[in-house]
């Protein structure tokens, strides 16, 4: 195979695997939230507010739950105010992100284990933030080179550190598009687009079959085909998905709305409302994971590392080196880390550092909105997975290679 082949087709299975393994998923978990949302008409954030005591605990379950959906949900809160950047730092620290999908299915018991072990280390150092007064504010001097936050939408903030207004002083009504109503065009794009949203969950239901059954069979080979089969709706789904997901982000939004991306929205105007809403953040989603996939694979190519042999070698520091890939945004490299400790390559001590540390997709909307407090709180996870990390490695020898490893 060429080199042009062989970029090519990494390109195509990270186009393709990066919907279905993620997207999907994800779509999910926050159609799930944003329904409840829609339902409770606001009443879920008002709880929030109300118990402030127990924010980081109700940070810590959003997190836990697997995928990003209810972390996702609740980054925005922080800027509005509404929840303590300690319930930030439990909420990063216990999300199990995407990559629980293969732990779950392929290492249940290390899951039980590692995502229990991000609970308590979360929510213990999200209080000791709160309690010590450790925000933004405190480390302002350390990220001030950090350009003045900027929503998706343009709006400018000021960080509630920096004594300003929570939120973007605009309404917060249902998503508008930028378009001129009157031209042609923007109709034309605007039916285009609704086809597109509604294409696009078609896409996801069937993205999430697929991926249903590809953990269930135990994360195989899917070949690259268009055929009535599993590996053809593996194949068109995940290829259908990100091209609609691009699609939305880059051009559908403009015409149908943004969908309030990386922003909280108190509540939606009708059901179909909430299916936009999760569709563009999930698209969102989609371009970062995809590109998030692309560097990896590419990277993989080009330094032709031995994974194993390195992790073997590296004792220690091992652990800290999956609290130190928790340090990168998005879930694609943690579903692949995930997937090399499945294949029994890497040690338990590196799995718990790394699903303390990552802050998965999450992490996406908080940048857009809070970019200092995003930085700062991505920091601030790592520190407790470095020390639950380093100490598994030493006092847990036999949670190493394969612990907990179906088969």
């Amino acid at each position: 195979m060429s080199g042009l082949e062989e970029a090519g087709e990494i390109l195509f299975f990270s186009l393709r695997d990066g919907f279905v393994q993620v997207s999907a998923f994800v779509a999910v978990t926050v159609l799930l939230f944003s329904y409840v949302q829609y339902r409770s008409g606001g009443r879920l954030i008002e709880a929030l507010e109300n118990n402030r005591k127990l924010q980081p605990i109700a940070g810590g379950l959003l997190g836990l739950t697997p995928g990003c959906g209810g972390a996702i949900v609740a980054m925005p809160l922080y800027i509005r105010g509404s929840i303590s950047f300690g319930t930030v730092v439990a909420t990063l620290a216990a999300t199990a992100g995407d990559s629980a999908f293969v732990i779950l299915a392929l290492a249940p018991e290390a899951a039980l284990y590692a995502y229990s072990m991000a609970f308590v280390a979360g929510v213990s150092f999200g209080y000791m933030i709160d309690f010590w007064g450790m925000g933004v504010g405190r480390v302002d001097r350390a990220v001030e080179n950090i350009s003045r936050p900027v929503t998706d939408g343009g709006f400018a903030t000021t960080s509630v550190a920096d004594g300003g207004p929570s939120v973007p002083e605009y309404e917060r009504g249902p998503a508008q598009c930028d378009c001129d109503p009157a031209s042609g065009d923007s109709v034309l794009l605007t039916r285009v687009s609704h086809l597109a949203h509604v294409a696009w969950w078609g896409m996801a239901v069937a993205g999430l079959v697929a991926g249903v059954e590809y953990l269930r069979r135990g994360a195989p080979e899917v070949a690259l085909e268009f055929a009535p089969t599993f590996d053809g709706l593996f194949t068109v789904a995940g290829l259908a998905g990100t091209v609609l997901s691009f699609y939305l982000y880059f051009v559908g939004r403009r015409y149908i709305g943004t969908g309030e991306t990386g922003r909280v929205r108190e509540s939606f105007a009708d059901a179909y409302d909430t299916f936009q809403h999760a569709a563009m953040e999930t698209s969102m989603v989609t371009v970062w994971v995809i590109a998030a996939y692309l560097a990896y694979e590419y990277g993989m190519v080009v330094f032709a590392l031995d994974i194993h042999a390195l992790a073997a070698a590296a004792g220690v520091l091992a652990p800290l080196a999956g609290a130190g890939l928790g340090l990168v945004p998005g879930c694609a490299p943690q579903i692949v880390f995930a997937t090399i400790y499945a294949n029994g390559d890497i040690p338990f001590s590196a799995l718990a550092a790394n699903a303390i540390s990552q802050d998965g997709d999450a992490l996406f909307p908080l940048v857009a909105i809070d970019a200092k407090a995003a930085i700062i709180a991505s920091i601030y996870t790592t520190i407790p997975a470095v020390v639950v990390g380093v100490g598994v490695y030493h006092f847990w020898p036999y949670a190493r290679f394969g612990f907990g490893v179906l088969g």
